[in-house]
């Protein structure tokens, strides 16, 4: 089975390998007058630091793990370290660009674009962490009732009564009993909290389910395309193989059984064993939500195959339109009937995403369920490794899923936030959607629920060719030549997978309503000028 590897990732990695890495200065050669180590040793002789020159690093990319040169990131990757380097010259030099600032849309990162954190959230974290101040009485005048009993409540779930220490390796047992409850009452199903494993943010539990899954490149995990880079970059450092299905533009993405039916056993003709079905629900970077039928048949289908079913539903509070409504795949299967011994389901949630966008709290859980308990003790001892993940992010993913509720003093100015945030992401995307539709050769689906649009780009032959000569995929020429000429920040669809000779960008909404006009006066400007230069 073809690996899927987005992009050129060993070349991308060559031209921006030092700006991947948080601390650059360690990842550089020493020049040998900056090296106290090699300068200043007594004792050596001229032939032995010749020879010491002369000497390959222990370290290069010839040597490195080759998973790590495959794997790639797109959100992060080349156009987002142009656009720091543009930022910092704007910085040094004001005026020096044609813009006056960087419009960052690549990036699901809503606290950075100006979004407020939710009061309610934020006042038991700050209890929690500083639990002196609940004794003091200023403290009945600066936090509400609610948030002040909420947060006695957890301290005496925690050991010690101290957000610094270490937890449970799943995570804080009172925590996961309180997520556990908000589970069943979203779903109108009974959730264990022994299912439940906190980590910080849904990433890490993705690659929890890849190490436990993946034994070789002969292990494979069918991944929509477009889909959110995490999952080929995981399957890629776990050494398994990417088996893409598909999702179908012109139905709004649809997701097909026929299509998983036909990429399942062309893998298996190569010798490729599925061994789990990756949905993205509602979609990143396509923004679809699932309709309930539809998701009635992907249950069935990882039933009949024998798959285990991964479920990214990091963006269940993020749905816009009416006609639809976000159901977790668990609800489904248990609606159907089938129970623990029927199906494998893996549901990823997430603090970072939702209304509540604590994307630097890193918080998060998956809940496991139809496990042996022989897999479950290795699922616990992976994350054992990691002795636990942060406990302020634990405290937040209980309070995403347990919120105040009516008649709980901050019950009326939660509301107010979590609407006023989702009703203007709603008004934001349909702004942007209408805008890349009036946009010639370019055609957007409406974005139902995350919180990205991704527009499809009909390139001319001259952009393709000097795109081509630039030895760039087309719709990353395009997106440099937007960020150079306009500040604007988007992710070439190449980065997230794509039907072959089609070319897209991914495009956040989450810049502040305020940003959006310019946003959409830049973008018309520059794509008019873009197609009238590269014109057949």
């Amino acid at each position: 089975m073809r690996r899927f590897v987005i992009g050129r990732a060993k070349s991308l990695l060559n031209r921006s390998y030092q700006y991947h890495c948080q601390d650059q200065a360690l990842l550089r050669p020493l020049a040998p007058s900056h090296s106290r180590f090699l300068s200043s040793t007594p004792g050596l002789d001229s032939s032995s630091t010749s020879s010491a020159s002369s000497m390959a690093p222990p370290v290069s990319l010839d040597t490195i793990n080759p998973k790590v040169l495959e794997c790639e990131y797109a959100v992060r990757g080349e156009i987002v370290t142009l656009a720091q380097r543009l930022q910092d010259e704007l910085k040094a030099k004001p005026g020096s660009q044609p813009f006056d600032e960087i419009l960052y849309c690549n990036i699901g990162n809503p606290q950075s674009l100006g979004q407020q954190p939710i009061a309610f959230f934020r006042e038991v974290i700050a209890l929690c962490d500083h639990p002196s101040i609940l004794d003091k009485s200023e403290t009945q005048g600066l936090f509400s009732a609610d948030a002040i009993e909420r947060a006695w409540q957890i301290l005496d779930q925690i050991p010690g009564r101290a957000t610094g220490a270490y937890s449970h390796s799943q995570g804080v047992k009172g925590l996961r009993d309180t997520i556990a409850a908000g589970i069943e009452a979203r779903d109108g199903f009974p959730a264990n909290p022994n299912d439940i494993f906190l980590t910080d943010g849904a990433s890490p539990a993705v690659h929890m389910m890849m190490q436990l899954l993946i034994r070789s490149e002969k292990d494979g995990m069918l991944c929509p395309i477009p889909q959110y880079p995490l999952y080929s970059a995981s399957i890629a450092l776990h050494g398994g193989s990417l088996v893409p299905y598909y999702l179908d533009e012109a139905t709004g993405w649809g997701l097909e059984i026929s299509e998983l039916k036909k990429q399942l056993e062309d893998a298996k003709s190569k010798g490729i064993t599925v061994r789990a079905l990756v949905v993205i629900n509602p979609g990143n970077p396509t923004g679809q939500v699932l309709a309930e039928d539809n998701q009635r048949a992907i249950v069935e289908f990882c039933k009949q195959e024998g798959l285990v079913l991964l479920a990214d539903e990091v963006y269940q509070e993020n749905v816009y339109v009416p006609e639809k409504k976000f159901h977790s795949f668990k609800k489904i299967a248990r609606s159907m009937g089938y129970g623990e011994e029927d199906i494998c389901l893996v549901s990823f949630q997430s603090v970072s995403k939702g209304y509540y966008g604590e994307c630097g709290k890193r918080g998060g859980y998956m809940e496991v369920t139809g496990f042996s308990p022989e897999v479950r003790e290795q699922i616990y001892k992976v994350a054992s490794v990691n002795l636990c993940s942060n406990i302020s992010g634990q405290i937040l993913a209980s309070l995403v899923m347990s919120p105040p509720k009516v008649g709980d003093e901050s019950y009326e100015s939660y509301s107010a936030e979590k609407d006023g945030i989702l009703s203007s992401l709603a008004r934001r995307a349909k702004t942007l959607e209408d805008a890349f539709n009036n946009l010639e050769g370019v055609t957007c689906n409406k974005a139902e629920g995350a919180m990205y649009l991704f527009p499809r780009i009909r390139l001319p032959q001259k952009a393709i060719k000097a795109a081509e000569a630039a030895k760039k995929a087309p719709d990353a020429f395009y997106c440099q030549r937007l960020l150079n000429a306009t500040g604007v920040v988007v992710v070439p669809g190449s980065g997230f997978g794509q039907v072959p000779g089609t070319w897209h960008f991914r495009c956040t909404i989450l810049p502040q309503e305020d940003k959006i006009p310019a946003i959409v006066s830049r973008l018309t400007e520059f794509h008019k000028s873009f197609m009238d230069e590269f014109r057949d």
